[in-house]
């Protein structure tokens, strides 16, 4: 049964933002409700899709509260670096890995270390970074470094050179655009369990659009099997739609369409308050992203590389993250 501070129905309007919020109201009214692995709860769907366009510029970022699209920026180009350590992102005040490590720590250590004090201790302290910090072989790993193990005449097996699965994809685009096989895949399910948290946004395709002789259109496919939708969506709609213009402009492609889908696509029971509040707004604007430089490789970027445009949102509506 819906909340009473849940509309009864939402406009059916132009805005692309709408279907996020349609979602949201779906997933809340009609979501089957659930004990999930935090012991939160959560009120569930399986399957949904949502299309965004991305010619001239524009974004799918999310105009009915802030989201903090600089964080997102800089998570995306830490997974582009490789690293797996939550200090590259304290260093840029960037918290959103930070519970997963403290949680480890005060459960492998028995030490109630308050997280605040636990995030300024991997700050000044490299060697405690580097012991407490590290999340495992988590996105970034995956992204530039796959593991390979070769055959060996002998019977064993020996590790092989790493794969970068973002550079392969950028020569693939480059070199067989009408290939079937852009993919980069997050899912190693040899190094799962290692991971602090398995990859929820864990496949990109990209298909090329275009006839002969016009410059082809790069369009992205995003897989995402478990999906937190109050929290964790705006950031993932920002970051796939990101990743996408930075390959566009590094393969002298147009940015295409965004399609994102969702497995198990959820809100957390505890989130009612910003469910409720942000259903009761409207989307204002059409958030333009600029990219003013083009760096040698997708791996080059900065975050001054990138400039947003029209972004004039409402209020940050807060809520827990479910560890």
């Amino acid at each position: 049964m819906a909340s009473a501070a849940i509309p009864h129905s939402l406009p059916h309007a132009d805005h692309p933002e709408w279907q996020y919020l349609h979602l949201m109201r779906h997933i809340w009214v009609h979501g089957s409700e659930r004990i999930d692995r935090t012991g939160v709860g959560t009120r569930s769907v399986c399957g949904a899709t949502l299309r965004f366009d991305l010619a001239g510029g524009a974004m799918p970022l999310i105009t009915t509260k802030r989201v903090y699209w600089k964080t997102a920026t800089r998570e995306m180009l830490w997974f582009l670096s490789g690293e797996t350590n939550i200090r590259p992102l304290v260093l840029q005040g960037v918290k959103i890995w930070n519970e997963w490590p403290h949680a480890r720590y005060v459960r492998e250590t028995g030490d109630a270390l308050a997280l605040d004090d636990f995030v300024a201790r991997i700050a000044a302290d490299e060697h405690f970074a580097a012991r407490w910090g590290d999340l495992g072989p988590v996105y970034g790993k995956q992204w530039v470094d796959w593991p390979t193990f070769r055959y060996r005449k002998d019977g064993l097996y020996e590790k092989g050179p790493g794969i970068n699965q973002v550079a392969q994809v950028v020569e693939s685009l480059r070199s067989n655009p009408g290939s079937r096989r852009h993919i980069i895949e997050g899912w190693n399910v040899a190094e799962v369990e290692q991971m602090a948290l398995p990859p929820c946004h864990k496949t990109y395709q990209f298909h090329v659009a275009g006839a002969e002789n016009v410059k082809g259109r790069l369009n992205c496919i995003l897989y995402q099997r478990s999906c937190d939708v109050a929290l964790g969506l705006p950031f993932n709609l920002w970051s796939a739609a990101l990743l996408t213009r930075m390959i566009a402009q590094q393969t002298d492609l147009e940015p295409g369409e965004l399609v994102w889908m969702g497995g198990d696509v959820h809100l957390y029971l505890n989130h009612e308050h910003l469910i409720a509040e942000q259903l009761s707004r409207r989307p204002r604007g059409l958030p333009r992203l600029e990219i003013v430089r083009r760096p040698p490789s997708v791996f080059d970027y900065t975050i001054e590389d990138f400039q947003v445009h029209d972004y004039t949102p409402l209020a940050p509506i807060s809520a827990p993250v479910a560890v």
